[in-house]
């Protein structure tokens, strides 16, 4: 055959666009437009007539050529040789049940601002990314330019002195402390937050330690709560998670005494202290004393989870053993996404992207305090990071709510699914209101959702 097809993608679809194009092949030959025996178009000349990428196209082809459908001749090109019958095709359509169910806004916690990462700084640094040479050896402690430009990063926003040699890569925070956990015995007792991150508690229950639930309160996590007889403490000191809370000055130091005194360590989860609104970033327990702290970071807050990557700093001794580990194991984190990351640092954008950011969550934090006081509640936690915690009378109320808003489109999260242990007071009632996600447009109507739904609640100012 001579040209493209006519072929139609709904770029709209919840169904990828590969497949699509897959459907509409079949179809053509269903239909007789494309006959057995006729030449496809080349993957390069269907992506440019379709405006889609190559990636696309190949992969279209390539179910093709699995299913038997088509074939390929080396240097002459690919061949239809044989055709559906009519109505064999699957429609490149969603099922009628999803595509008439609505996305829900998503104002759950978590999700990075993606709106005002600036695209062409974006491509700019993966094209510098790929144009130093492919790996050909295993470098277990991370790309070497990703940790001298976290080093700048911490000691810049972070106040945090570090050598590069002090900072290993890591796949993220909850991979991170899996990582340290598999370096206690088994069975060894690890204390976290309640209510806390789940998975970093899970992390924790899948290397084999044995979580021990601390309580939380307004100053943090409760220092003289800790039991005896723990390997380590896992913890969010600059913005405690759920609640937004920071670790108050006299249980840093608290912390890190019996940390020294009784011989563990402490896990430090510094997911967003970058973002912080009323006063400059809060120290770390790692700059109190760097013996004892295992110094965890993340670039999946304040850039995005697809460059899967983070870092760590922590005492000689753990970096020895995670090194060993690594080693021994032929693990480690891919450095495509350090890669990416030294660049957008290298270049200043990284820098410019957060001022961009902090700008942005401050207004988007003013709408949603602003919604709440319209909806009768008010917000708690500092002036921090990209969620703001809702107190709420009960559990059902919470239930409630949760559910109603779902109805309407807009998914929340409730401090229920936090906690790893029941209070003797009872379970905190409440909404973890993340406020990141959305574009501008989306989270109007969905604090307009929100207010409705918590006075249609009959709540009042708690």
């Amino acid at each position: 055959m001579s040209g493209v097809p006519p072929l139609v993608l709904d770029r709209d679809s919840a169904v990828p666009l590969s497949v699509q194009l897959a459907d509409a092949l079949r179809d053509a030959a269903a239909h007789g437009t494309v006959r057995p025996g006729d030449r496809l178009p080349s993957t390069r000349e269907l992506a440019g007539a379709l405006r889609v990428s190559r990636t696309v196209t190949a992969a279209a082809f390539d179910q093709l050529l699995a299913e038997g459908w088509a074939q390929s001749r080396r240097g002459v090109g690919t061949f239809v040789v044989g055709a559906a019958a009519p109505g064999r095709a699957t429609p490149a359509v969603a099922p009628p049940d999803v595509a008439a169910r609505p996305r829900l806004v998503d104002l759950r916690a978590g999700s990075p601002c993606l709106e005002v990462l600036d695209a062409a700084a974006w491509r700019r640094a993966w094209r510098t990314a790929g144009d130093q040479e492919p790996d050909g050896y295993p470098e277990p402690a991370g790309d070497p330019g990703f940790r001298a430009a976290v080093t700048e990063h911490l000691l810049r926003h972070r106040g945090l002195p570090a050598a590069a040699e002090d900072v290993l890569a890591t796949a993220g925070t909850s991979a991170a402390v899996a990582e340290v956990a598999r370096l206690l015995p088994p069975g060894s007792r690890v204390a976290v937050e309640s209510p806390g991150y789940g998975r970093a508690a899970a992390a924790l229950r899948a290397a084999g330690a044995v979580v021990v639930p601390v309580p939380v309160d307004d100053d943090g996590l409760v220092v003289d709560a800790l039991p005896p007889g723990l390997a380590a403490v896992y913890c969010t000191p600059a913005h405690q998670y759920p609640l937004g809370r920071r670790l108050s000055a006299a249980r840093r130091v608290a912390l890190v005494a019996r940390a020294r005194a009784e011989g563990w360590w402490v896990l430090e989860d510094d997911y967003d202290g970058e973002l912080r609104y009323d006063v400059a970033p809060l120290p770390l327990l790692a700059a109190l004393d760097p013996g004892v702290v295992v110094h965890l970071g993340t670039a999946s807050k304040i850039l995005t989870p697809t460059l899967g990557t983070g870092w760590l700093v922590a005492p000689p001794e753990v970096r020895a053993q995670l090194l060993a580990r690594r080693i021994e194991t032929g693990t480690r984190p891919a450095r495509a996404g350090q890669r990416v990351f030294a660049a957008l640092a290298t270049g200043g954008d990284l820098a410019r992207h957060l001022r961009r950011l902090r700008r942005e969550l401050v207004g988007r934090r003013q709408l949603v305090l602003a919604a709440l006081e319209a909806g009768g509640c008010r917000a708690e936690g500092d002036p921090a990071g990209a969620h703001v915690l809702v107190p709420l009378p009960d559990t059902g109320t919470e239930t409630a709510v949760l559910a109603a808003a779902a109805a309407r489109g807009v998914a929340l999260d409730g401090l229920g699914r936090h906690r790893t242990h029941e209070p003797a007071s009872g379970p905190r009632a409440g909404l973890v209101l993340g406020f990141a996600a959305p574009a501008r447009a989306e989270l109007d109507r969905a604090l307009d959702v929100l207010t409705a739904v918590l006075r249609e609640a009959s709540l009042q100012p708690l």
